[in-house]
């Protein structure tokens, strides 16, 4: 796995001239990598921002294959207390809390299994997240076929438009640095002017963006015109508006639809830009080295990116192998006689909100307080229903929301009920509240 990143590969700092590359960057991670072979045994705890020392790291860690979890730097303290409880971490780096005492808990019985080479939550900011284990082989699988599908070359650029602790924006960066092209690390977001200064400064050829963003790009009126050198559209993490996938697929020179789970490392389909006219609303083909079948009215993904299996406490780090290249992705769908992939809905309670995963029954068990509540998903959006709330108490429960989970409280549509519908059983009758969105 020394191949990786390939020795083309660049990384931009966005504002400066020059670019770490070759020679220079190995020695930075090689340089980097000794210093995690002298930790103890355990993961390595990464607050990943989208700046060259985090990157530096994970590639550190590949290098000196150590696992490395890539987790939101902005965890508040208690969260992080609570993964390192359940984890032991080796060593802590790059977050904005600090937490108090050791970084680590009671030596792991055994070591991490030796092909384990990245961790992702998988929840986005609810709950107590399972991490996703990711090997070495499922990364570098995922990054090359990616690169295949969109055609990633070295002459590529690509922003970091995403968080790097969110699979979607990780996988811009693996492939990219896979196929030799060039990565220019920013934070600044697609509504401040800094970033669109370093696309065009930096000549990125591409831009990778969840439905909420490319929202903003609508209301921004985005032209890609306007930025000579972006030839390239990619959007997952979510369904994009039909009018919206047909909006931007005519002012891009390429625009890719794709579809994807952290559980898969990142990317399971991709839809070809050319095929966008006749098929409508599917997220694609499997990627290269894949295959895709339904049963029972699911999806089901075969591959080489899929994940190990998901880890609850530190012994689960030490498992080989659980899924042997098979995942029940929990969408419902089906294959047209080409098999392209039609997503119909969800056979899990999971939303994404922005891209973010979220967790609807923990966003109940969040508001356990709030009297009877029942929690259903939408485009981009969550739906909650509220028993006795009148305008200003949905107001107030949305605002609470998007402190809680560290998302915009627009993405949560608070609805006022006189009595929840429910099942004979006693349950909450969900069909009939989505019937109702």
């Amino acid at each position: 796995m020394a191949d990786f990143p390939h020795p083309e590969a660049r990384l931009v700092v966005a504002g400066e001239p020059d670019a770490l590359a070759g020679d220079a960057l190995t020695t930075r991670i090689e340089r980097t990598a000794q210093v995690l072979t002298r930790l103890p045994p355990g993961p390595l705890f990464c607050g990943m921002r989208n700046d060259l020392a985090s990157v530096v790291r994970y590639l550190a860690a590949w290098r000196a294959g150590r696992p490395v979890a890539l987790l939101d730097p902005d965890l508040s303290a208690g969260a992080l207390t609570e993964l390192i409880a359940r984890f032991r971490p080796a060593g802590l780096t790059g977050f904005a809390h600090a937490v108090e005492g050791s970084p680590r808990g009671r030596r792991p019985d055994a070591e991490p299994h030796p092909e384990l080479a990245v961790l992702l939550a998988t929840s986005g900011s609810t709950g107590n997240p399972k991490l996703v284990r990711l090997s070495r082989a499922a990364v570098l699988a995922n990054a090359r076929a990616i690169a295949d599908a969109l055609a990633i070359g070295p002459g590529d650029v690509a922003p970091t438009s995403l968080p790097l602790h969110y699979s979607y924006g990780l996988s811009v960066l693996n492939s990219h640095l896979a196929a030799g092209a060039t990565v220019v690390l920013t934070d600044a977001g697609l509504l401040e002017r800094s970033f669109w200064t370093h696309l065009d400064g930096h000549r990125c050829t591409s831009l990778a963006g969840v439905p909420y963003q490319y929202e903003m790009l609508r209301r921004l009126r985005f032209d890609p015109a306007e930025h000579p050198s972006l030839t390239t559209l990619t959007q997952a993490g979510g369904r994009l508006r039909p009018e919206l996938v047909t909006r931007f697929a005519a002012v891009a020179e390429r625009f890719f639809v794709m579809y994807g789970q952290t559980e898969a490392t990142a990317r399971i389909a991709v839809l070809p830009p050319e095929r966008l006219p006749d098929k409508p609303g599917s997220a694609g083909l499997a990627l290269p080295g894949g295959r895709l079948a339904v049963d029972g009215g699911e999806i089901v993904y075969h591959g080489p990116n899929v994940m190990m299996g998901y880890a609850e406490t530190a012994a689960d780090l030490a498992r080989g192998d659980d899924l042997g290249g098979v995942l029940r992705t929990g969408d419902l769908g089906h294959l047209d006689d080409e098999g392209f992939l039609f997503l119909t809905g969800r056979a899990r309670r999971i939303a994404k909100i922005f891209g973010v995963r979220v967790n609807l029954d923990d966003v109940e068990g969040l508001l356990r307080d709030c009297g009877p509540i029942a929690v259903t998903s939408g485009d981009d959006r969550v739906t909650v229903w509220a028993e006795g709330l009148d305008r200003d108490g949905c107001g107030r429960l949305a605002r609470r929301l998007g402190v809680e989970l560290r998302l915009h409280w627009s993405g949560f549509d608070v609805r006022a009920v006189d009595r929840l519908p429910m099942l004979a059983t006693g349950k909450v009758d969900y069909r009939a509240l989505e019937a109702r969105a």
